[in-house]
């Protein structure tokens, strides 16, 4: 079976993510658009996962929970968690590299913990828009090790992109899935990557830029990395 999928959605949490990015908003507008699974990455963090599953699981749409990881070669990879436990111990792991940096709302943005209500319940006071200082590799290997989908995010960029900052995607990472931004052409990019699987997501700040019914994923696909059960 072929699901609609969107892997690259923010929330609040994220400095850079709209106000608007609630639980309840994202949910509903995923469903308005048509799509079947969607996953929470926010950068650096996992805060808002539960609550966007829980809201997600009421509404018929499923919610992978994952994350949006700077590495200390400063591009960006998406990491997608078989459960929530797993995805709090890849938070917990990756914090202890990131630099210790206070956030500015005010020049970055604010960093929300939401309940499902889409009220502010707190505050991350850890910056988020910063690289871990901790390498690509030793990422892989850790995400690998909690049973993570990862693979690099959106390599069509001119910034924080692996293309970008490396010029080439290293044999040693053994990745098999590669991210490209929803204003790209698939087709072109499935050529010319042929060995790769090729995910396009919207990576969506605000709830317009969620993506329509276009992408599809197998659902085997998910089940075998353990990312959605056989049933809902």
């Amino acid at each position: 079976m072929k699901w609609a999928y969107d892997f690259h959605i923010h929330t609040a949490a994220s400095p850079c993510g709209d106000e608007l990015m609630t639980p309840h908003n994202i949910v509903c507008m995923s469903v308005l658009k048509g799509l079947d699974v969607i996953a929470i990455t926010d950068h650096q963090t996992v805060a808002n996962c539960e609550v966007v599953m829980k809201v997600g699981k009421a509404h018929g749409l499923r919610v992978i929970p994952g994350m949006e990881i700077e590495c200390s070669e400063e591009f960006h990879m998406i990491a997608l968690f078989p459960n929530l436990d797993l995805a709090y111990q890849m938070e917990k792991w990756l914090w202890k590299y990131l630099p210790s940096i206070t956030n500015q709302p005010s020049i970055f943005g604010t960093q929300w913990r939401l309940d499902e209500a889409g009220e502010c319940i707190g505050e991350i006071s850890q910056l988020l828009l910063v690289a871990a200082n901790i390498s690509a590799a030793e990422i892989l290997e850790q995400g690998r090790r909690l049973g993570a989908w990862i693979y690099p995010a959106h390599i069509d960029r001119n910034s924080y992109s692996i293309l970008s900052n490396l010029g080439s995607i290293p044999k040693e990472y053994q990745l098999s899935v590669l991210e490209i931004s929803k204003s790209v052409s698939l087709d072109q990019y499935q050529t010319m990557y042929k060995n790769y699987q090729i995910i396009q997501s919207s990576d969506a700040h605000y709830l317009q830029d969620i993506s329509e019914r276009e992408n599809y994923i197998d659902s085997d696909t998910l089940v075998l990395h353990g990312l959605i059960e056989c049933n809902p």
